[in-house]
């Protein structure tokens, strides 16, 4: 009779499960995804099957597998598993946890496995509990973050542990997870009459954007939906089309912290974008950031930066659109300069890029920085008052005295090329013509005396 009341427990716990929980994968051969970190012979697989795990620290977006990979690391290793939520637990709940699996340790040698879920959530000295434990090996801890750990997470916690960072589940591993959920007779809808069409999966696995939660919780909803419609045991196959999954499943907001690691990935990509001169990504990042709420002031000074930064003088145009478009922006503001900021975006990128003269006053930065400094040349000196002659700050040549508007004379006293354009653009021109005269300039060089004339009656 026991057990009977037992299998009865067991059914009804399993049939408020939702499906995501009901389909979780049971060992590391039904994990989908995460091949990166998990195929064959790579790392985390490798520290699993050695069963050698100390800390890890699992970073990415939510329905990656993250939660799913510490039970099976539990179970994989004959590890007691203790689940906590960090947003919800503080020290005393930690403390209790530990003090369980160092009795658990001595009387057995069993480990446990503490997945901290929203690990950074918990403050420095919440996270600092943890250290001893983690160094002697009393608990493996699995912390999981959507926040970039490296931001999220004190820097010695970090320091002892494996990071492993988590990518959203590509089309064809959602599909393959909605397809086991389809034809699992105990844990998914193996014994019910079904027919999905290949729009409807297509859809989900569009919609949820890599989110194998969402993707199973459409299925769930598409599927008890349309058995409320006609029964809970119908006589003939329901029918799943691409209108019933839309019904399903809405789409996904953007996950967007405009102080946190989306705002520097999402920013990064549009700057890349523009660089690598992709308009339609341009465009797309801008909009995403936009969407997101991203203060449009911040995406035109970074592009008025950039017009500077990456197109130079191959387009000296660029730098005055972007700061035409960065007083629009702030005059008119959202939704209106988003077009503004489209326009900006798409000539930037469309522009020819050089990054001759950011370059050049890096370098020079770096020599004035290690005090490789130069005197100014004598000629150069301020001439204007009584003693300048007596000080020999004499021998200047007025440029606009000879027919090309150009003489060669030394402005800098050592023999230094900082800014070198490239033949890009209207840069392509600059080039040209500095040749020229740094040619004509080095000939000058090589037969002028040490000493500067005295050229009094010059200006």
């Amino acid at each position: 009779m026991a057990d009977l009341f037992a299998q009865h427990r067991e059914l009804r716990r399993r049939a408020a499960q939702p499906l995501a929980a009901r389909m979780r994968p049971r060992n590391l051969d039904e994990f989908v995804g995460q091949t990166h970190i998990l195929g064959p012979g790579k790392l985390l697989r490798r520290m699993i099957e050695a069963d050698r795990l100390t800390s890890l620290i699992f970073y990415g977006p939510p329905g990656t597998g993250k939660t799913t990979l510490a039970h099976l690391i539990a179970a994989r290793t004959h590890a007691q598993f203790c689940e906590l939520n960090a947003a919800s637990v503080g020290v005393k709940e930690v403390r209790e946890v530990i003090t369980s699996a160092k009795t658990m340790l001595e009387s057995t040698g069993q480990r446990t496995v503490l997945f901290l879920d929203e690990i950074h959530r918990f403050n420095r000295a919440q996270q600092d509990i943890l250290l001893p434990d983690v160094e002697q090996g009393v608990i493996i801890l699995v912390g999981a973050t959507t926040e970039n750990p490296f931001f999220a997470v004190n820097a010695p916690l970090v320091s002892r542990s494996q990071i492993f960072q988590f990518e959203t589940l590509a089309p064809a591993d959602i599909l393959a997870l909605l397809d086991r959920a389809l034809n699992d007779p105990q844990r998914g809808f193996g014994g019910v009459p079904i027919t999905v069409t290949l729009d409807a999966l297509a859809h989900w696995a569009d919609m949820c954007d890599g989110d194998a939660r969402r993707a199973l919780m459409a299925l769930e909803i598409a599927v008890l939906s349309q058995m409320a419609a006609v029964g809970d045991t119908p006589a003939t196959s329901i029918t799943i089309d691409r209108a019933v999954a839309s019904d399903s499943i809405q789409r996904k907001a953007v996950v967007y912290d405009a102080t946190g690691d989306q705002h520097y990935d999402a920013a990064s990509a549009l700057i890349k974008s523009v660089r690598g001169s992709d308009p339609d990504a341009a465009v797309y990042w801008l909009a995403y950031m936009l969407e997101a709420g991203e203060d449009p002031r911040f995406l035109a000074r970074r592009l008025a930066i950039l017009a500077s930064e990456d197109i130079g003088n191959a387009d000296p145009t660029a730098l005055i659109l972007a700061a035409a478009a960065l007083q629009v922006v702030q005059f008119i503001g959202l939704p209106e300069c988003q077009l503004t900021l489209s326009q900006l975006a798409t000539y930037l990128a469309c522009s020819p890029k050089s990054n001759a003269a950011t370059l050049a006053i890096g370098e020079a930065t770096a020599d004035v920085k290690a005090q490789r400094t130069v005197p100014v040349p004598r000629h150069l000196r301020d001439g204007h008052y009584p003693g300048a002659i007596k000080l020999g700050h004499t021998g200047y040549l007025y440029p606009h005295d000879y027919p090309e508007g150009y003489v060669p004379q030394t402005y800098l006293g050592v023999d230094k090329e900082y800014y070198r354009p490239t033949p890009r653009g209207r840069e392509g021109a600059f080039k040209d013509y500095l040749d020229k005269l740094r040619q004509a300039r080095a000939a000058q060089a090589a037969t002028a005396p040490k000493e500067p004339p005295d050229a009094t009656a010059q200006k």
